[in-house]
């Protein structure tokens, strides 16, 4: 992988492919160093976002699942 930071001084950036590139597909970005990059949202409560969506039938059911799987992890093997 090649990155470079440059500065152009005009409307056009000529680029030299190195000779083991030529024949595969490259990709070629262009932005501004100082551009914002779009970073996903994140929330630190998911679970909020499935309030009222999941019946309480499938709440019980999934508790009993984990629950399930946490008694495997204790066992003795």
């Amino acid at each position: 992988m090649i990155r470079s930071l440059i500065t152009p001084q005009t409307t056009d950036i000529h680029i030299a492919i190195p000779d083991d590139y030529v024949g595969k597909k490259v990709e070629v970005l262009v932005f501004t160093y100082d551009e914002p990059s779009e970073a996903p949202e994140t929330t630190s409560n998911i679970m909020s976002q499935f309030w009222g969506v999941i019946s309480e039938d499938t709440t019980r059911e999934m508790h009993k699942h984990v629950a399930q799987s946490r008694d495997e992890w204790e066992r003795d093997i």
